[in-house]
């Protein structure tokens, strides 16, 4: 695992304009990014035409671009790096025509992280899910995609969105909650 300070101070860098903080960055950083892509891919179909090299690389060109971003700390960068590697995900499936109109149910277990294998018709469908949360509730949203896809535990979230770990505790339960009931189909009107 990269040492959290050598990562922030290189993305402190990166922002203040040292374009070579980025190459400097990215091999302290990679080994976790292949992790993290490996993680989404291990719960893709088999088969799946995205490989996880593939995944790495998009997402590293995508943060290339995010240079002017106000970058908090290493876990702050790999929480926006599986936000994109989630997002590149989403697109694939998309792109593949496959999903399903008008919604549908899906049976996902809610734990953080799970490792489980997802089709690409789940995979939109908690999408579009996560994505009428955080219509509604932004945070409690945030907190379940930085647990849920990313795996941070309670204090990496509380860092990161400069929470108590109270309040990250409550969101992801009620987060989790909605997301289920959502997903069975049952819809709620609100949390």
């Amino acid at each position: 695992m990269s040492n959290s300070g050598d990562v922030t101070k290189l993305l402190m860098a990166w922002r203040d304009g040292d374009a070579s903080a980025l190459d400097r960055l990215i091999p302290v950083v990679y080994d976790e990014l292949r992790r993290l892509a490996a993680r989404y891919m291990g719960r893709e179909e088999q088969g799946h035409t995205l490989q996880t090299t593939a995944l790495v690389h998009e997402a590293y060109i995508r943060l290339a671009k995010e240079q002017d971003r106000t970058w908090q700390n290493r876990a702050h960068f790999f929480a926006v790096a599986a936000q994109i590697m989630r997002n590149l995900l989403v697109d694939h499936a998309r792109a593949g025509n496959r999903a399903k109109r008008g919604g549908g149910q899906a049976d996902i277990p809610l734990d953080e992280a799970p490792e489980l294998s997802v089709d690409p018709d789940t995979l939109l469908i908690l999408d579009s899910a996560l994505h009428r949360l955080s219509n509604m509730d932004t945070r409690a949203a945030r907190i379940f995609e930085l647990r849920f896809f990313v795996g941070l535990g309670n204090h990496e979230i509380a860092a990161v969105l400069d929470l108590s770990e109270p309040t990250v505790k409550r969101d992801w339960s009620a987060a989790k909650a909605w997301l289920q009931a959502e997903l069975r189909g049952c819809g709620t009107s609100g949390r």
